[in-house]
């Protein structure tokens, strides 16, 4: 059996003024060094992390949001996947609640040392389970000061990954589960911002409808409106090592994001008593 363990905090934590959440389940990079050592080269560069997000939303404290930021690899364990493992997009290939390969399909266990249960159940009792735990917990303050509020998830992703989509991905991927987890006329209105940023493509609900965290906390009849970004990362930084952010690629797209931001608490602020 496989041992687990990480002297890393979960989680980092800002509680903001106003109803909204941002969280950031992908933007973590550590590795605990006994799980490191059993993993590849090319994994333990931690390819597939939703690189610079922090500094790309920098304006988050600002408006007065809270922020929630995943301290571990996705590769420890995958904050945006059900307990249970299963499958958001059934028919589609995706990655696991631990995962076992990158998104190039390249195994991440150099020996082939694939967690087992025990250690799957450690890594969602020590990461993911305070992780939610945190998230449900902050979206409950704000209800009960705000009375209706917001959960923005945000992601990126390379623009080419054949393992899970045809050809170049839509620039800006705006994700309400299919249209349950907020209101129709949020999501129109994200849609028409995104739509009208000159020089990128979007769209809503399509090849990513939104992940876990939206689906489970999204609910607008009980006072929550949850919405996903998945965005390019080419949009704002380089897709290959060194992942280095690119401050004049990302200043065009980032006013586009604030906007959208910014129309969340506005449409909240219109269902406030």
């Amino acid at each position: 059996m496989n041992f687990f363990e990480t002297t890393e905090p979960p989680f980092r934590f800002r509680q903001g003024t106003r109803p909204l959440l941002i969280s950031m389940p992908h933007v973590g990079t550590h590795v605990p060094p006994a799980l490191a050592a059993r993993l590849t080269e090319e994994a333990r560069q931690v390819p597939d992390t939703d690189w610079h997000l922090e500094r790309l939303y920098d304006f988050a404290d600002e408006l007065g949001a809270s922020v929630l930021v995943a301290t571990h690899s996705r590769y420890v364990v995958d904050l945006n996947r059900p307990p249970d493992n299963q499958n958001l997009y059934p028919g589609q290939d995706t990655t696991g609640l631990c995962p076992v390969d990158t998104f190039d399909k390249t195994p991440l266990y150099a020996a082939g040392d694939v967690p087992g249960e025990a250690e799957i159940a450690a890594r969602v009792d020590a990461i993911w389970r305070p992780y939610h735990q945190k998230l449900a917990a902050e979206l409950e303050r704000m209800k009960a000061v705000h009375g209706t509020v917001a959960l923005w998830d945000a992601h990126s992703i390379r623009s080419v990954l054949p393992r899970f989509f045809e050809g170049r991905l839509t620039d800006l991927n705006l994700g309400t589960g299919g249209g349950t987890s907020c209101d129709p006329a949020l999501a129109d209105a994200l849609l028409r911002i995104a739509s009208s940023a000159s020089g990128y493509t979007a769209v809503l609900n399509g090849r990513f409808k939104g992940g876990h965290i939206t689906r489970t906390y999204g609910n607008p009849a009980g006072g929550v409106h949850a919405v996903q970004l998945e965005m390019t990362q080419v949009s704002y930084m380089e897709e290959q090592l060194p992942f280095a952010y690119l401050p004049e690629t990302a200043i065009r797209v980032q006013p586009v994001v604030r906007r959208m931001v910014e129309a969340v608490l506005g449409f909240i602020g219109t269902l406030r008593p």
